[in-house]
Order: structure tokens, then C-alpha cells, then sequence
């Protein structure tokens, strides 16, 4: 006989798919439509660089969209940076994707030949600037925006000009969108499209099973955590080979404890009120010593035995496969959250308006009761109550960012309508 609890799960999950069969087809995609994009061809400008795993994570992201929405579609990849095991993580998951940097002058010329379409990645404005304007002179050929922030820090008017005649822009937050329009940008469609590393999956169990065992985490029984400062400090990753940015060193060093403070309370409270225990990760390289600086060493030792410090790098695979193995993630950064919620687990955001207005987008998806402004200390009270809500109430939990989920996956399946549309 079915127990109740596997019958109200199946249930749910047909539910589900039902209802994700009804919006792909509501949006007219059929093995017909896709069959007619047959020798198409994308040329998709991203991967910036791989000291941030966010930063990987657009790529395989908006690869996996296009495979999914459009699989007789054949996608290269101009790259910025593939280095650092990038270009592998990328060929295991999708073994027939040509991949190339600038400097292979000649599949870049054959690619602007060969290729009907540039789509450039997402990302934290419009990286390739350069890159579309020259396919746009050279080829004449259409080009679209997919996920990108826009604001103060970053608009110009040759930018505003490119923008204006992409065949689309997807804004990967509410207030890049409006700011866009308020500067007169009038590309034919400009709409909210979510951050193209919602939907990641590259995984590597293998790798997060193995830590886990090492440092006696058990699964569904930790939470991650990730600390930052207000600025990134390039200068001290060596393959940069920056000078020191004083000003913004003084900022960092000024708000670290302001920044990281809840954090700390936050990890308390889940280690003395509830049986897990807690994972400080990094999203980028300067990430691991900051998380033994601010978060780990400032603890009371009854603390740290339930507390472990990742004392080393990763890349976006083993990482997403940790944090789908945790009760969930908090922090001061965006991309592991993000990742996190395309995968299905709960994430806290925290922001400062060092970050731009990315961190909004949190609020689109429907996740405000889980985005905290450092900025205003009003809002900094809710941070650890929220982090105690999400580790007590698990199926709440859960439930709230599957309503995400579902709510990011309908934009993504919009944003690729348009793109058919066009190939089309």
C-alpha cells in the first residue's frame, strides 16, 4: 500500500511537470519549431574569468538554456578566459562546444563569417563592449543581451548606442531595466531575464562527497556561508599582478566587521540552536583567507568544533554539488545564492551598494524576505532570524524557493522565445 507521504510527493511531482509541459508548449516550442532552427549558429561571448566562480558559472548557465530551448542549434563560445580547469569543467558537460579567446584571430573570423547571431553572456555590464560593437561594423548580423546589470557606475553613450540597437536586453534586475529606459535605450525588446547562471548544472559529486567525508559533514545537515568585502581585492591574487587599490582597501578594511558581524551571530545561532552545523566556503580566491580572518578565527572555540573553514579554492561544479548537499546558503555574496536557487536550495542574500543594484533582483524572483541591505541597520537586525527560520523550517524553506525556481525558470523560457523567434 502507498504511504500518504509518497503519495502527496508524487502527486507533486507530476504536478510539476504538467505544469512545466503546459509553459513549454504555451510559449510554442515543439519538436517542429526546434527542428527549423536546424544550421543556426550562436556565437556566444562570455566566461570573464575564473578567479570567481560566479563568474564561470554564466556560461554553462546560458549553454545549457540554449541546449535545452534549442538543442539543433549549434552554440562556440568566444571566451574571455578559460583558464584554471575552466575549459575542462565546460568540455565534460558539453563535449561538442568549440571553444576560443581572441587571440585565435582565425575561429574568431570564422565564427563572425559562419555565425547568424551574437549573444553576449551575462554578466556585471556589458563586458565585451568592444566585441559587439566590432561584430555589429563588421558583420551587420543581429546580436542580443542576455542578463546583464546597467547603472551609474557603468553607462556611457556608446554603451546606451549598442544597447539601443541590440535586437533585445535582458536585465538581470528591475533597476538596470528602468535606469536603461530612463537613458533613452530603445532596443525592440528590453525585459527582466534572470542572471544566466540560475541554471547551471555542472556538478561534481565526487569532489563534494569526498570533502564532506574528510571534515564529518553529513548531508542536509550543514549550512554554507560566504563572507565579502565591500570591495573585491584583486591586488592579492598573484595571476592579477595589481597594485594595491588604497582607497578601496581603507573601505574594505573600514566595514569588515560592520559587514560580517551578523554573519558571526548568525552562525552562532544555528551551531547552539539547532543540530547543523556550518560550512564557511569562498566564491572567489581572495574569499578563503577573509573567511578565516572574519568569520572562523573571531569565534568562541565551543563554536568552531561545529564550524569548518574551506581552506582552498574550488570551481563552480564541486561547489553547486556542496551547496545541493547543505540546508542551505548565506552570505555576502550573489552568485553562489543564485546558483544555489537554480538548483532548488534555500539562500540569504546580503548586499552593500558596492555590489550595484544586482542584488535586486532577489526581489523580483520573489525572495525579499531573503535580501538584507547592509546599508540599513534596520535591516541588518533581521539577518540572523532569517538564517534561524531557514534552519529550523527546512519544508518552509524549501517550498519558498521552489516558488523561485519556478518563478526564474518562466523567465528563462521567455528569453528564449524571443531568441527562436529571431533565429526563426
Amino acid at each position: 500500500m502507498i504511504n500518504r507521504r509518497f503519495f502527496v510527493k508524487s502527486i507533486s511531482l507530476i504536478y510539476s511537470s504538467l505544469l512545466a509541459s503546459l509553459a513549454y508548449k504555451a510559449y510554442g516550442y515543439s519538436a517542429d519549431n526546434s527542428s527549423r532552427l536546424k544550421g543556426k549558429k550562436i556565437l556566444l561571448r562570455s566566461s570573464w574569468q575564473t578567479v570567481n566562480i560566479g563568474d564561470i558559472g554564466h556560461t554553462p548557465g546560458v549553454l545549457h538554456l540554449l541546449e535545452k530551448y534549442m538543442p539543433d542549434v549549434e552554440v562556440r563560445l568566444w571566451a574571455g578566459d578559460v583558464g584554471n580547469g575552466v575549459k575542462e569543467l565546460l568540455l565534460k558537460r558539453f563535449p561538442k562546444l568549440e571553444i576560443f579567446t581572441s587571440s585565435n584571430t582565425d575561429s574568431v573570423r570564422r565564427a563572425f563569417n559562419e555565425c547568424d547571431f551574437l549573444l553576449h553572456g551575462s554578466g556585471p555590464y556589458l563586458v565585451a563592449e568592444k566585441d559587439v560593437e566590432k561584430w555589429k561594423n563588421e558583420t551587420g548580423k543581429p546580436y542580443g543581451i542576455y542578463g546583464i546589470t546597467y547603472n551609474e557606475s557603468n553607462a556611457s553613450a556608446n554603451t546606451n548606442y549598442l544597447l539601443s540597437n541590440a535586437q533585445f536586453i535582458f536585465f538581470r534586475d528591475s533597476y538596470s531595466l528602468n535606469y536603461a529606459k530612463s537613458l533613452g535605450v530603445n532596443s525592440k525588446i528590453m525585459i527582466f531575464g534572470p542572471d544566466g547562471a540560475f541554471a547551471v548544472d555542472t556538478y561534481n559529486d565526487k569532489a563534494a562527497r569526498s570533502f564532506l567525508n574528510e571534515n564529518q559533514l553529513e548531508e542536509g545537515k550543514f549550512m554554507c556561508v560566504i563572507p565579502r568585502y565591500r570591495y573585491t581585492p584583486y591586488w592579492l591574487i598573484p595571476s592579477k599582478n595589481l597594485p594595491i587599490d588604497s582607497p578601496k582597501d581603507a573601505i574594505n578594511q573600514a566595514f569588515k566587521d560592520h559587514d560580517h558581524k551578523a554573519l558571526r551571530e548568525a552562525i552562532i545561532a544555528v551551531v547552539t540552536k539547532t543540530d547543523l552545523k556550518i560550512l564557511i566556503v569562498p566564491e572567489d580566491e581572495t574569499q578563503v583567507a577573509i573567511g578565516k580572518d572574519i568569520l572562523y578565527d573571531p569565534l568562541p572555540d565551543e563554536i568552531k568544533k561545529r564550524v569548518v573553514w574551506r581552506n582552498k579554492y574550488w570551481l563552480t561544479d564541486e561547489a553547486i554539488s556542496t551547496y545541493k548537499l547543505s540546508a542551505g546558503i548565506f552570505g555576502n555574496e550573489m552568485h553562489s545564492p543564485i546558483m544555489s536557487v537554480g538548483n532548488g536550495i534555500p539562500a540569504i542574500v546580503c548586499r552593500f551598494k558596492e555590489q550595484t543594484s544586482k542584488g535586486i533582483m532577489w526581489r523580483d524572483i520573489g525572495l525579499g524576505d531573503w535580501l538584507f541591505d547592509l546599508d540599513v541597520e534596520k535591516e541588518i537586525e533581521g539577518i540572523v532570524p532569517a538564517v534561524l527560520e531557514m534552519a529550523q523550517n527546512p519544508r518552509k524553506a524549501k517550498e519558498k524557493v521552489n516558488k523561485a525556481k519556478q518563478n526564474v525558470e518562466n523567465h528563462q523560457a521567455e528569453t528564449m522565445k524571443v531568441l527562436i523567434n529571431l533565429l526563426n
